[in-house]
């Protein structure tokens, strides 16, 4: 016999890449991950239970691998428990013939598909030969050729927006500083990018607060503001 009483006690608020609630009323779960963990389908299976506890929504997981990843476990098994999300590996993919058809089609002048502006978005995380930087770049000037204003604004945001997955902050400057967008797609590259910056600031400052740093520092480490920093503050000790 084993001891039965499982003492949890957590303060920390978790989050997940995306979860959109779809038309019959479930949830559609996503990750994006450019390395391979063993805990990683623990984590995404511990969130899915504390989803579903709370609204009671069924949920379909989807895990996307970059083509750094070439291998990952299909799903968790412990017993009379499993835990079986969709798994994407894209290593299986060609990202250089994808590019390659894209820009025939954009050149062409035709029309792009739903799964033409996917593949655009998620290009530097395909298999290829060039490196995600200058991919990323290609991809953004290539969708700037896209006819089609809210398509394009679109493709560009979502692009940069998925590039804090695979890029560090620097090589992400990098790529706004050369590359010249629309308007509407800068606002929505300075929302992304803003919306990025804050919650890294924030789990900086979490871990500050639990190494005692005072208020002061850790808003000169992160640039957030004291009140900022005081909420976060009080959620810790909720």
């Amino acid at each position: 016999m084993i001891n039965t009483e499982l003492q949890i006690v957590e303060i920390a608020t978790t989050s997940t890449d995306f979860v959109f609630l779809l038309e019959d009323g479930t949830y559609q779960h996503l990750e994006f991950e450019t390395s391979y963990k063993k805990d990683n389908l623990l984590r995404f299976a511990k969130y899915d239970l504390r989803l579903y506890e709370r609204d009671r929504r069924d949920i379909n997981t989807v895990v996307v691998y970059s083509s750094d990843v070439k291998s990952a476990a299909a799903s968790l098994k412990i017993g009379s428990l499993e835990y079986a999300p969709k798994i994407v590996m894209m290593c299986r993919f060609d990202g250089n013939a994808i590019y390659s058809g894209l820009e025939s089609k954009l050149k062409a002048k035709q029309d792009l598909t739903d799964a033409d502006l996917l593949n655009l978005i998620f290009l530097p995380l395909l298999l290829s030969d060039i490196p995600k930087l200058e991919l990323a770049k290609k991809s953004i000037e290539l969708a700037k050729t896209i006819e089609n204003d809210i398509k394009r604004d679109t493709c560009i945001a979502s692009t940069v927006a998925f590039m804090e997955k695979y890029l560090n902050n620097d090589e992400i400057k990098n790529i706004l500083g050369v590359i010249k967008m629309t308007k509407v797609a800068e606002m929505l590259v300075e929302e992304a990018v803003e919306e990025t910056e804050t919650r890294k600031a924030a789990e900086m400052a979490k871990k500050a607060l639990k190494k005692g740093l005072s208020l002061e520092d850790i808003s000169d480490l992160t640039g957030l503001s004291i009140d900022a920093i005081k909420e976060l503050q009080d959620q810790k000790s909720e």
